[in-house]
């Protein structure tokens, strides 16, 4: 099946953004607050853009996969709001969500949001599945579980962690309908594409990571 192939193809670019030292300290409980804080400005700038790309995404798709429109109306359902999610849980970690929502994103958030809006518009909408794996995936795996050892690290209270602790559980649901939808796709140029996405999706979300330690070191 084509996810299986997804999977192994890019495992070893999804095993270097594991490895990244901000990830691997967050699950031992070794990141600062401000560090958090940062992580959430980051994907504040990035969660934001995530509407207007699968509706450029649903307009972009040709006739051959016009079954897939269905699935991303539901799926702008599912993330309208997320981003006001985050500024909620810069607020209660004593953050500016003000400034953060005024602000701009740093320069390897902007890079991987021009480089999804330009794969989207330029070559091929299904860029946006290269997306989702690298980012739903990722927040399968640490998600829920960073959430808790931060939370007790950090002293910080519950509501802090909305954005961490809802994508991990609402992204497992994500994951088995993004497998059943990409497994269905039989074009090797679309295949192809999402493949290809998703190992750049992986390098570019590892450098958001590497910058938040870079800036809060």
């Amino acid at each position: 099946m084509f996810f299986d192939e997804l999977v192994v193809q890019t495992a070893g670019e999804r095993n270097a953004l594991l490895g990244v030292p901000l990830i691997q300290n967050a699950l031992q409980g070794k990141v600062n607050r401000q560090a958090y804080v940062e992580f959430l400005t980051q994907a504040y700038h990035h969660v934001r853009h995530t509407v207007p790309l699968l509706m450029t995404c649903g307009a972009r798709m040709p006739d051959r996969l016009s079954w897939l429109r269905d699935a991303i109306v539901e799926y702008i359902d599912e993330e309208t709001g997320h981003d006001e999610w985050i500024l909620a849980d810069i607020r209660a970690a004593g953050g500016d969500a003000d400034a953060v929502r005024n602000g701009q994103p740093s320069q390897a958030t902007e890079l991987m949001v021009a480089y999804a809006y330009d794969g989207v518009s330029r070559r091929n909408p299904v860029v946006f599945f290269g997306m989702a794996h690298v980012l739903e995936g990722t927040s399968v795996q640490l998600a829920s579980h960073a959430a808790e050892i931060l939370r007790k690290s950090l002293d910080l209270p519950v509501k802090a962690f909305t954005y961490l602790t809802s994508h991990g559980s609402l992204d497992v649901e994500h994951t088995k309908t993004f497998e059943t939808l990409v497994n269905r796709l039989e074009n090797t140029e679309d295949r192809a594409a999402i493949i290809h996405a998703a190992k750049m999706f992986y390098r570019l979300y590892a450098d958001i990571f590497r910058g938040v330690d870079e800036v809060t070191a």
